[in-house]
């Protein structure tokens, strides 16, 4: 069963890949749960993307499915909070 988080907010790739440590993870399996081949994503300027409340980013609103990029830093976590904005409402 999927498992929805708190909370998450889309973002453009092109604001994500403003990061100047930003890589992105192109394979991930199609069904998470279940053996299967990777499926590769490219990614275009305009495609959105999700940033989880751990600030790990995801192609899809599930926190822990098809992670595109999960390397957090403190710098991570500065360019969203100044640079995107982002916040988790109380």
């Amino acid at each position: 069963m999927k498992t929805m988080g708190k909370y998450c907010k889309a973002y453009l790739v092109k604001q994500l890949r403003q990061f100047d440590h930003w890589s992105e993870q192109q394979t991930y399996p199609e069904q998470p749960d279940e053996q299967t081949t990777d499926v590769n994503q490219e990614l275009a300027e305009e495609d959105i993307l999700y940033l989880q409340e751990n600030y790990i980013v995801t192609n899809g609103v599930f926190p822990n499915e098809n992670i595109v990029f999960d390397q957090v830093s403190p710098e991570w976590i500065d360019f969203c909070q100044t640079v995107l904005n982002f916040s988790v409402p109380d």
